[in-house]
């Protein structure tokens, strides 16, 4: 059972002079993973490395950002595999403290502020979702729409034309008795679009 965090979590470690920000939190995928590195670079710009590791399916990657090979992303990256965590990036901001790590220093130093911040993580359990495009007349997504409220599922996204496309997100194993139960609903006017 894989799992995910409930919201962002931070630590700080001092090693040798150099300080070691560590943060993970909840993605969806690879592009909101590049968006918060960027963010992390532009909130720390005298920085020496944004290092950071991404578990999200198929949309998985690390970076060094310029520490040796090996001694930053990848250690990262077994943190949060070896927290069974999906969906989940983990970022480390290090400010250079004069002293030189070494390789076996750096991935010590990446491997605990990282498993620092895990543990101080909410962690929940990564249920697998699917996203149903949903076409249907404006009265039909309006039931939709009361329909997934009432069900605790996100607000549908909505495209509005000659009929309105819905793109309702559940849990994968829902997907079936979504479609049936969206039938029912609009007595078979809703289609689930492919």
């Amino acid at each position: 059972m894989t799992h995910t965090l409930a919201s962002p979590a931070t630590a700080e470690l001092e090693v040798r002079r150099s300080r070691f920000l560590a943060l993970v939190t909840p993605v969806e995928d690879r592009e909101a993973a590049l968006a918060e590195v960027a963010r992390l670079r532009a909130e720390h710009p005298a920085a020496a490395h944004v290092c950071w590791a991404l578990l999200a399916g198929g949309h998985s990657g690390m970076s060094d950002d310029g520490e040796p090979s090996g001694t930053a992303g990848r250690p990262i990256l077994e943190v949060l595999r070896h927290h069974d965590l999906d969906g989940v990036l983990g970022a480390v901001v290090r400010y250079f403290g004069g002293v030189k790590l070494g390789a076996g220093g750096l991935v010590r130093a990446y491997t605990d502020a990282v498993a620092l911040a895990v543990a101080g993580a909410e962690k929940v359990e990564r249920i697998p979702e699917t996203v149903l495009r949903v076409e249907a007349d404006y009265a039909d997504a309006e039931r939709v729409r009361r329909w997934a409220e009432a069900e605790g599922y996100a607000e549908p996204e909505a495209e509005y034309g000659e009929a309105v496309l819905l793109l309702l997100r559940v849990p994968a194993m829902a997907r079936d008795a979504t479609a049936i139960a969206l039938a029912d609903l609009s007595n078979g006017r809703v289609r689930i679009a492919d």
